[in-house]
């Protein structure tokens, strides 16, 4: 299993303490969560916290961005030398369009579904993605209970990855534990954000240990 895990739960005060261990861990990727207040309802962090998490950082970030208009962004999000830049299906208009500029701009493109969102409505774009989000949480805050119902959504993109030929990858985004990660790892993600899990356990990198052997 693949693990990213979520800024939004660390220590702000100490990102050089917090990414000091993080670049030691066996995390994969940094998940990024950028709010707006409009898109979602709470603020995060913009892009001088970001260039300053993107210099202390040696392992590829995964950019999920939940604002409006999103593609008004695609060049700072690219100087940052992120891996994933991660958009709402439902903060944009031109899916086809957005997903080429950012593939255009030397990233990978990602989506990302809201838990009411259906996987059907990425029938037409799920060959141009990378990754699909599913967010098993309301955007916006984090610690929130997980929505079970996203292991079904899970099960369903992953039938339709298949029948498409698509490589994008599956990762899920909200109330990940060791328990709900088993079940999805068993409905077929293939990557687990966690934020408070990893960031607010005494020993965070044994956390990480712990979704990596989830299969």
């Amino acid at each position: 299993m693949l693990v990213a895990p979520s800024l939004l739960a660390a220590d702000f005060g100490n990102l050089e303490r917090e990414m000091a261990w993080f670049n030691e861990s066996r995390a994969d990727y940094l998940h990024l969560d950028v709010m707006d207040g409009v898109f979602v309802p709470n603020i995060s962090f913009g892009f001088p916290v970001l260039k300053h998490v993107a210099r202390l950082c040696r392992k590829p970030l995964d950019v999920h961005l939940m604002i409006v208009e999103p593609q008004k962004f695609i060049r700072e999000v690219a100087d940052l030398g992120a891996h994933y830049m991660n958009i709402h299906y439902e903060a944009v208009t031109h899916h086809h369009r957005v997903i080429q500029q950012i593939r255009e701009a030397g990233m990978h493109p990602a989506i990302t579904l809201c838990p009411s969102t259906p996987v059907s409505l990425l029938h037409d774009i799920i060959a141009e993605v990378d990754m699909v989000l599913l967010m098993s949480v309301n955007p916006g805050f984090g610690g929130q209970k997980f929505i079970p119902q996203t292991l079904r959504k899970v099960q369903e993109l992953r039938q339709l990855i298949r029948e498409s030929g698509s490589r994008a990858v599956i990762e899920i985004d909200g109330g990940v534990n060791h328990e709900t990660g088993q079940q999805l790892a068993e409905a077929g993600a293939d990557v687990l954000v966690a934020g408070s899990y990893v960031f607010g356990a005494e020993h965070p990198t044994e956390r990480i240990d712990v979704l990596k052997a989830l299969s």
